[in-house]
């Protein structure tokens, strides 16, 4: 079974992973898998080079990222055009990645589950959600992002209204709320699930 942990920038979906692997379950983060395709898949660095003119590449041929976010997240077809170069190999590495595992199931985070049509592929989908202002608050500190940046990353996402539409589960990571008891409780009923 496939699970989909998705939730906007700042959200707390990494903490939410990090409890769930405590429990043994493996956990496939597609974000940082993607970032890594991005140095060591030559195709897709071809691809960008081609796609993506200009000076997001290195003296040494590699992708700037931190030029490239800045320029997609700017742009919303060129984050259309990154995620189309880059979507396939994510896909195929996850499936090579799943067949090695041997968990009870199986964890998919994705910052833009839902947005990539990679929600299809899960079984079950759950969302982490908070309020705006806190993901505004922990995303600047983390990152070391200006408000305007993180709101226009914001801007680019989907809301929470409607990845809560498309999915099973919800945790609220909002400071208030205790995270693990939600988790828990998510963590049984998805052994139950796998179970029956």
């Amino acid at each position: 079974m496939v699970v989909g942990i998705t939730g906007g920038i700042g959200s707390g979906k990494s903490i939410v992973c990090n409890i769930f692997r405590q429990l043994g379950v493996a956990v496939y983060d597609a974000d940082a898998a993607a970032k890594n395709l991005y140095e060591t898949e030559p195709e897709i660095i071809d691809t960008i080079k081609k796609e993506f003119p200009g000076d997001i590449i290195d003296k040494k041929g590699k992708i700037e990222k931190h030029k490239l976010a800045s320029l997609v997240f700017q742009d919303e077809s060129a984050l259309k055009k990154l995620n189309r170069i880059v979507h396939p190999y994510v896909k195929k590495h996850f499936e090579e990645w799943a067949g090695k595992q041997s968990a009870p199931y199986i964890i998919k985070e994705a910052a833009i589950l839902f947005e990539s049509g990679s929600d299809k592929g899960c079984n079950k989908k759950i969302t982490v959600i908070a309020p705006v202002e806190t993901r505004i608050q922990r995303t600047m500190q983390r990152d070391k992002r200006s408000k305007a940046e993180v709101e226009q990353i914001i801007s680019r996402q989907w809301n929470d209204e409607e990845k809560i539409k498309r999915s099973d589960f919800v945790i609220v990571n909002d400071d208030q709320q205790m995270v693990i008891p939600q988790v828990l409780d998510i963590h049984s009923k998805l052994l139950a699930l796998e179970k029956s």
